[in-house]
């Protein structure tokens, strides 16, 4: 991902002959006075990972000696973005959250939000979109009530180059377009030169070739100017894959070996990976096997160092503690004053001695202490409830009594995206209550249909659901089952429609795949039951390639259901990322026993087209 950090100077990697004066007087002792200034600003401007940790730690390690706070907090900002940059994102996480919460320690709104938008960057850059999507807003929130433009520039540039790795370029452009205007400006050229080379990644997904090539040209040439390397070898990359979809296969290598070799100057493990696989993907369609194959096996390598299942749960892990640190203090501070309010009674009735009085006090703490158990026991029933509602059974009562929850992986469960099709177009003729009205009649439906069929919502995304069968309790019927579901979900929509087609005019597009997933818990305060792996972006793809009112499988799920649906195949379509994949429409209900029973379910005597 593109991420612009912050705290970088507005000459920052533009006089790089005045950073390495710098680190000379510091490192020959020439500095005359505090250190402080001087370590901060040489963090500040590198943008090599490990020089920028180490004069990170020892900006902390001066400023800890005073208890210095601004320069605390600006040194484990920079150390979280020097982990950041080699791909550390658990570490970073971590030296976020200390950033942030000297931040609010000390009052410092600023601080607040620069460590807020740096969360939200790294779990973007991880892939968990969902939390960083809350970072996002609260950073963004912070920002504009200060009213640091730069600042709020860079939070959009970054918030919209999340928006374009989730595929929300409407969102991504728009994000993009504001930060661009701003850093403008301000004359600040390394922030324009993000957002104009971002802007061409969205072109370039869209298939818009000459806008992609010349706003990220231009990027280019802003940031070689700048020597700021990181973010031109994923601009290359993009290069890469505009020639590759051209079948001009020398210079999509070339580009990606380019992207290579700035990744490995400067040890960005992320782009490492990503070149890799570029790399063996194209020597693949070249018929040369075996630099394929060296090229994916440094990408595995690569790939597992940042994104393997362990660090997901670490950097769950240092979330939740840190909340649960902040808790602690103030579980601490209610102690004490407990403790206080309890000496000063003694005391009192000490002093006074009188047993009618202590009685008095004895009889009044009791009557409180029942009073609090009794208000303590009604919010901890309401809280389970809350928990129930957003978390499966079993999943909920494992966080109640070990106050976590550890991540599982699922050997084969089936997993369904359902779009409605052409919604922003649709969204034009509706007032947003109206629209917001009809979506949740939808969903509403959707989450009855979960409970008939013993299947697990994941999550909403705009106009997107998702669900999956075959978890948290492992099932044999999870590929039938969620079939069926897309069945209903069809019938709905086709129901409404012959209600009133003029107001309820919204058709459906399904994809399913099934396949391993890994399912955890994500959040602190606002718990989420989220999945990853492959089969979860398979998923998506299915979906992204079906059509109008048809339900797209894998061929993964085919050989699951073939026995009691008619499915027509499609061949083999290329699919981003993946190469080409065999895709087959769900037609009908063959299998009798099944069709009779969901026309019994919905109360109908015809439901779509059936098998004869």
């Amino acid at each position: 991902m593109i991420i612009l950090l912050f705290a970088i100077s507005f000459a920052s990697a533009q006089n790089t002959k005045a950073l390495d004066s710098l680190i000379e007087q510091y490192e020959l002792g020439k500095v005359e006075g505090d250190n402080l200034p001087i370590l901060k600003q040489i963090a500040e401007k590198l943008q090599n990972p490990e020089r920028k940790k180490k004069y990170a730690d020892l900006l902390i390690q001066e400023a800890a000696k005073d208890t210095n706070y601004l320069y605390l907090i600006s040194g484990y900002l920079q150390k979280g973005h020097a982990f950041q940059l080699k791909g550390d994102y658990a570490d970073a996480l971590e030296a976020y959250f200390k950033s942030r919460d000297l931040s609010v320690k000390s009052d410092d709104d600023l601080g607040v939000g620069a460590a807020t938008i740096s969360i939200a960057n790294t779990y973007a850059m991880s892939g968990n979109f969902k939390t960083a999507n809350d970072y996002y807003d609260n950073g963004i929130e912070s920002l504009r009530k200060i009213g640091d433009s730069v600042r709020i520039a860079t939070a959009l540039q970054n918030a919209g180059d999340f928006a374009f790795k989730a595929g929300f370029y409407d969102e991504a452009l728009e994000y993009l377009e504001e930060s661009k205007e701003i850093f403008s400006r301000k004359n600040f050229q390394l922030g324009l030169a993000y957002s104009i080379g971002t802007i061409g990644m969205v072109y370039a997904d869209q298939n818009k070739e000459e806008l992609a090539r010349e706003n990220m040209n231009q990027a280019i040439g802003m940031l070689e100017e700048q020597k700021q390397y990181y973010p031109i070898s994923e601009f290359l990359m993009s290069f890469s894959n505009i020639y590759a979809k051209q079948d001009e296969l020398d210079l999509a290598i070339s580009y990606a070996n380019r992207s290579l070799i700035l990744a490995k100057e400067y040890n960005l493990k992320d782009q490492i990976s990503e070149a890799n696989l570029q790399l063996s993907e194209l020597y693949k369609q070249k018929a040369n096997y075996q630099s394929a194959y060296e090229y994916y096996r440094d990408h595995i390598k690569f790939r597992d160092s940042i994104t393997n299942v362990g660090a997901v749960q670490e950097m769950a892990r240092i979330r939740t503690d840190n909340e649960i640190a902040r808790k602690q203090v103030e579980i601490d501070l209610m102690e004490q004053q407990r403790r206080t309010q309890k000496f000063i009674g003694i005391a009192t009735a000490v002093a006074l001695l009188s047993i009618i009085i202590i009685a008095i006090g004895l009889y009044r703490r009791n009557k409180y202490i029942n009073k609090t158990k009794k208000i303590i026991e009604n919010e901890r029933n309401r809280s389970d409830k809350l928990l129930l509602n957003i978390l499966p059974e079993e999943t909920a009562r494992e966080l109640k009594f070990a106050g976590r929850v550890k991540s599982k992986k699922f050997e084969m469960v089936s997993v369904l995206f359902a779009d409605i099709v052409g919604f922003t177009k649709i969204s034009e003729t509706f007032s947003p209550e109206d629209l917001v009205k009809k979506v949740d009649n939808y969903f509403s439906k959707f989450d009855q249909l979960m409970e008939k069929y013993s299947l697990e919502k994941i999550k909403t995304m705009g106009d997107c659901y998702m669900c999956a069968g075959g978890l948290p309790f492992p099932s044999k019927e999870h590929a039938v089952n969620i079939v069926l579901v897309a069945f209903e979900m069809m019938d709905y929509m086709h129901e409404m429609r012959r209600r009133n087609e003029e107001l309820y005019n919204f058709h459906l597009r399904i994809g399913i795949n099934s396949g391993p997933v890994v399912a955890g818990v994500v959040g602190s305060k606002k718990f989420s039951y989220d999945i990853w792996g492959d089969t979860v972006n398979i998923a998506s793809r299915m979906e992204s390639s079906s059509e109008m009112d048809k339900i797209n499988v894998s061929a993964n799920t085919y050989e699951l259901i073939k026995d009691d649906f008619d499915c027509e195949y499609r061949g083999e379509i290329e699919v981003k990322n993946k190469g080409s994949m065999r895709m087959y429409y769900v037609k009908a209900i063959k299998n009798k026993t099944l069709l009779n029973d969901l026309k019994a379910r919905i109360g109908k005597k015809e439901l779509l087209k059936e098998s004869g």
